[in-house]
């Protein structure tokens, strides 16, 4: 776990760096005086509508590449690899296909969205400049994960992508342009990161543009395009099950509903922040001991993963419950993003879940397993597409937080039978418990000491007692082993 414990902190550092700016970029967006919901709720269907794009235009094609990889580089030198020739090709031309049915659609989503969400009707083919740079950069990453130079690529997505967007949101606040260059400079924003990473690929010599088919691809074509046809279906079902909550608020409240929805889900997704980085850099090292056979380093791995992400999320979780609602008031967001509150507490409750079970989805994926996959993403989408609609009909946003919570436990339970069956590897153990009663004790005990103090400093005492609390029962619990090989070190170059 070194190399993953050292590349996850690196990652972490980068993406919470990542997420300050975005927080600045939320405030931005919500204080009173600056963009309407409406126009923040637009900025959300981008996204939900962008990665479903990319991921039908990606036909599947990126977890084939860090599945494949090990076995390129055992083979071939470096400049003779085609696999991401061939899979920027597919993903050319499943965008090619994107576009065609986005164009044939088109009438059916203005009947859809202009009576209650007409800014999505009017920027409509504005979000396919912004999936193809989505799709193109998600490629180049999956290549990252798999040479293990995620650092690059999460500084990229996390901090730079959301730099960049500051510009523009400033450019707007200040009345520098209007809303519609917003959204056409908006539209671009990951092609620009694109860029920027073939640039930095290319520098260091791991970006080669092969045109020559390799004998390795000879070998696996026929078992690569099984992976792929089959995972298409995956993803695309993992994809619509992950963003379908914005365009069905869309359809049957409002895009400023949307708005709501978006900042307490943004919040909620912060504990999901470690979760992301240690996801990339497992990737290789996972492909790598299923290869080898190393059963322990893929249980060690899955195991470490678990204990980390949930005390990381609880920790997270901690601090953001304790002063959500004080923070709203002292940073002068508008008043209709605090109906949002019992949402955020339910998605956290499903990120929680979704960190605890560490990187369970991975350790399937990087196995022959893989095509559990796409049964168990089956299950998920048959669970939470009729179980979404149906509660955000009849309750609002607080039904998706629900329906997410629940096919989240599904999926992850269903995942973790999977592999305790499958492998006996069962992660948890009593220092699991421990762990969820410390973050309880923690909470309540901060909660009641200060729960009567309101602006700045009763937030600032309230989450540096949580903190040290969580922190100093992590050590004297010995709740995981890295905690104490990371203070090691630590001292160690200190002391140089």
């Amino acid at each position: 776990m070194g190399s993953i414990r050292k590349q996850t902190i690196i990652s972490s550092i980068l993406v919470y760096i990542g997420f300050l700016i975005g927080a600045v970029n939320i405030y931005l967006y919500t204080k009173n005086g600056s963009f309407t919901l409406q126009q923040y709720g637009l900025t959300k269907i981008f996204f939900d509508f962008g990665q479903n794009m990319y991921t039908f235009a990606s036909l599947g094609v990126i977890p084939v590449i860090y599945k494949f990889y090990p076995y390129y580089k055992d083979n071939l030198e470096d400049h003779k690899i085609d696999l991401i020739t061939w899979a920027m090709f597919s993903a050319l031309i499943g965008f090619i296909l994107v576009m065609i049915a986005g164009w044939y659609f088109e009438p059916l989503i203005a009947r859809k969205y202009t009576l209650r969400s007409k800014l999505i009707v009017d920027y409509y083919y504005w979000i396919f400049p912004f999936a193809a740079g989505m799709l193109f950069f998600s490629v180049i990453e999956g290549f990252c994960w798999a040479v293990q130079k995620t650092v690059a690529s999460n500084f990229l997505k996390e901090t730079v992508l959301r730099f960049i967007t500051t510009i523009f949101i400033l450019l707007f606040y200040f009345k520098l342009i209007d809303f519609a260059t917003f959204i056409h400079l908006f539209a671009f924003l990951y092609v620009f990161i694109f860029i920027f990473l073939v640039i930095y690929l290319q520098s260091i010599g791991k970006f080669h543009f092969s045109l020559t088919i390799s004998r390795v691809t000879k070998k696996f074509i026929k078992k690569m395009m099984s992976m792929q046809l089959l995972i298409f279906s995956g993803t695309v079902i993992a994809s619509l099950a992950a963003t379908l909550d914005g365009p069905i608020i869309a359809g049957f409240q409002s895009i400023g509903i949307v708005a709501i929805f978006a900042l307490a889900q943004y919040v909620a997704n912060l504990i999901q922040v470690p979760q992301r980085s240690i996801q990339g850099i497992s990737v290789g090292v996972l492909s790598r001991a299923w290869k080898d056979k190393n059963m322990n380093e893929i249980f060690r791995v899955y195991q470490r993963s678990c204990i980390n992400l949930l005390l990381l999320g609880l920790f997270i979780f901690g601090n953001v419950w304790l002063n959500i609602k004080p923070g709203l008031e002292f940073f002068n967001v508008q008043k209709e993003y605090s109906a949002g509150l019992s949402t955020l507490l339910v998605l956290s409750f499903a990120r929680i879940i979704d960190a605890g079970t560490g990187v369970n989805g991975l350790v399937i994926g990087t196995s022959t397993f893989w095509r559990f996959d796409f049964f168990s993403g089956v299950v998920l989408l048959g669970f939470r597409l009729p179980l979404t609609f149906y509660l955000i009909k009849h309750y609002g946003i607080i039904g998706s937080a629900f329906a997410d919570l629940t096919a989240m436990t599904v999926y992850n339970y269903i995942r973790f039978e999977f592999l305790r069956r499958k492998f006996n590897m069962q992660p948890f153990n009593l220092k699991t418990v421990y762990s969820i009663l410390l973050a309880f004790a923690s909470y309540y005990l901060s909660f009641y000491l200060f729960n009567s103090m309101n602006g700045l400093a009763g937030m600032i005492l309230r989450s540096l007692l949580f903190s040290i609390i969580i922190i100093a029962g992590i050590f004297y619990l010995q709740l995981t082993p890295d905690a104490i090989q990371l203070y090691d070190s630590f001292k160690k170059r200190w002391r140089k």
